[in-house]
């Protein structure tokens, strides 16, 4: 007998399973049974596509047995089952990288930290919720050699050669002492049916079948008494639930479907159902979840979409089924067309494959705009926990990138509420045919407040506001929605008299001593200082230097995320508003310490507006102590 330590995250999901999660115990039930059907999920495919294992017999079931004496609870699979070096490695070691993630997601709420169980592929240890000692015993198909695994989950487990007739794996879990509702049939038959319902293999249970006595003609005179039989039967449907017409499936079973697939407990917010026949023919089941998956932002994400081939399981790990920002959807593809050994690379360059993805994505993206418009209450529900995800599909899916569009959802500077871009283009101006936006990292009441506004607002022009990081990259690559050209508020141009150009070339004349006097103050912090007829009610603002090569460059790599961290930001343009009180006054005085103060506070309060930090908080605030002591 050979004993083992656990790997470190290991025991820390045993310990969390033995010790912390408790008020969801029956999905334990959940993940071996997935386990068990993936298990058989992998043979059938080998079977079918691998010459060394045409000769292994695919009869495919799962049973699970009660020994109420024993107090004992096994399940059991006829599927691919396991060697040594898979023991160690599924039962001993958590190679996926998002356990860490389930870890660190785990929020303190026993019954959704539960949810993340299967989510991260450590659905195994949660038998360790009701069992003191486990004892795995498994053969892998075409191979001679059976193993036991054994462990009571004190971070050591065993493994020794055994013997077994057949291949597949048999889990026996001894129950703790107050887990006996796990040994009732009717709990069993209740959990299946709950989560397991249309794993596409049959699971057998003994049940006791009451036979009633057998009476005379009369029915007066008992001939045989009554008496019970145990039956072993099969407790789930056992079918493909995609394969069933929608009309025939109720929402509990799709439901009940969307929990084994995506291993949770909560419902899906909805789900598309498309049956597709012609050229191409193929299944699809998309759900989308109420909550976001723990990992949805993480380069690691799990997908959650399997591919199927006439009901044939062939992987849940292809990332390339679905585009990247469609990647909160979970549910199942299953095409006719294509051929059962298809590889990774095959399947990324697959024609009939882009036809499947193609006309699904126009199907999500067509559904969620019906949903925008028919159920605006569940909508906000998806925007809240997806919009920002939606939105990447906006920097690379330029096919539809106008549907995407018309999904978001905007702020605005003359609404509280949030507007689609197919009503905000009613109020905009109809020869310019120009959309105008502002990003900023910022709050949303910061960038609403913004200098670079105010010219707008005195106008009565509204503006879509993007206050999420996402925004700051994506949306300068888009350029326009139907006839419209969306535009930053930083490049938009409006129309001036000789009269009105010749008035800011005076003004600006008579300001070119401040102007002076700022950048000598701000050296190489700004490229330079200029007056602006763009603000109202501020006194300067930042602009971006857009002929500058450098500042353009940054710009570029910042966007596709490849500007270094030590790569300096090229200066802005500082602008000051003429009108405004206190750069008049400051024109007016003779004070350099003054002017040289109030140069950096206005500079740090434009890239404050900006949603930058300062460089200097501590100058910052001893500058506007200097400036407030003056004027008391």
């Amino acid at each position: 007998m050979a004993k083992h330590q656990f790997q470190t995250e290991a025991n820390q999901i045993l310990n969390l399973m033995i010790h912390s999660l408790y008020s969801n115990k029956e999905i334990f039930i959940r993940e071996l049974v997935s386990n068990a059907s993936d298990a058989l999920d992998k043979l059938n495919m080998l079977v079918l596509t691998e010459p060394k294992y045409k000769e292994v017999t695919f009869a495919p079931r799962i049973d699970i047995v009660v020994n109420k004496e024993a107090k004992t609870l096994t399940i059991k699979d006829s599927g691919i089952g396991m060697n040594e070096e898979d023991l160690m490695n599924n039962l001993g070691t958590i190679a996926k990288s998002g356990t860490k993630a389930f870890l660190e997601n785990l929020t303190g709420d026993q019954k959704e930290d539960s949810n993340l169980i299967g989510q991260f592929g450590v659905g195994f240890y949660a038998c360790f919720m009701v069992a003191d000692k486990v004892e795995v015993t498994t053969k892998k198909a075409g191979e001679e050699q059976a193993f036991l695994w054994t462990s009571a989950g004190d971070g050591e487990f065993d493994i020794q050669n055994t013997t077994q007739d057949g291949h597949g794996t048999t889990i026996v879990m001894h129950l703790k002492e107050d887990e006996g509702e796990f040994l009732e049939e009717h709990r069993i038959d209740s959990i299946i049916k709950k989560y397991s319902n249309h794993i596409p293999f049959p699971i057998f249970m003994d049940k006791e079948k009451h036979i009633p006595a057998v009476m005379d003609d009369e029915g007066k005179e008992e001939l045989e008494p009554s008496r019970t039989e145990i039956v072993n039967e099969q407790i789930n449907r056992a079918n493909a639930l995609w394969t069933i017409a929608k009309k025939d499936i109720t929402d509990e079973e799709y439901k009940d479907f969307y929990s084994s697939i995506a291993h949770s407990s909560e419902e899906p917010l909805a789900w598309i159902h498309n049956k597709a026949e012609g050229a191409v023919e193929y299944t699809t089941l998309f759900y989308i979840p109420s909550k976001a998956p723990m990992d949805l932002f993480r380069v690691d994400y799990q997908t959650g979409i399997k591919l199927y081939i006439n009901r044939v399981f062939i992987t849940d790990d292809e990332k390339e089924l679905m585009p990247v920002y469609l990647r909160f959807l979970r549910g199942i593809i299953d095409s006719k067309d294509l051929p059962l050994n298809v590889s990774r690379e095959i399947l990324q360059n697959n024609a009939i494959m882009a036809k499947i993805q193609k006309s699904s994505v126009k199907k999500v993206l067509s559904e969620l705009a019906k949903m925008s418009k028919k159920d605006k209450e569940k909508y906000d529900l998806f925007y809240a926990e997806f919009g920002n995800v939606l939105k990447e599909g906006l920097y690379n899916d330029f096919e539809n990138r106008e549907k995407i569009l018309e999904l978001m959802q905007f702020n605005t500077i003359n609404s509280e509420e949030t507007v689609m871009i197919e009503d905000f283009v009613k109020n905009v101006d109809e020869e310019k045919k120009e959309i105008y936006y502002l990003t900023g990292k910022t709050s949303l009441a910061m960038l609403k407040s913004s200098p670079a506004l105010e010219r707008f607002k005195a106008k009565g022009i509204d503006v879509l506001v993007l206050n999420e990081e996402v925004d700051t990259i994506i949306f300068p690559m888009v350029t326009d929605y139907k006839e419209y050209k969306l535009v930053s508020v930083h490049d938009a141009k409006f129309e001036e008299t000789e009269e009105e150009k010749k008035q800011e070339e005076e003004v600006a004349k008579s300001y070119e001593g401040l102007a002076k006097e700022f950048k000598d103050a701000l050296n190489d912090a700004v490229k330079s200082v200029e007056t602006t007829t763009e603000l109202v009610d501020s006194p300067v603002k930042l602009k971006e230097d857009k002929e500058n090569q450098e500042y353009m460059m940054y710009q570029m790599m910042k966007q596709m995320g490849q500007a270094p961290a030590d790569m300096p930001e090229p200066a802005p343009i500082l602008q000051i508003n003429p009108k405004h009180e206190l750069i008049i006054k400051l024109k007016d005085s003779a004070d350099q310490n003054l002017i040289n103060d109030a140069a950096h506070v206005l500079l740090d309060q434009a890239k404050l507006f900006d949603g930058k930090e300062l460089g200097d908080t501590a100058d910052f605030i001893s500058r506007l102590n200097r400036i407030i002591s003056k004027a008391l």
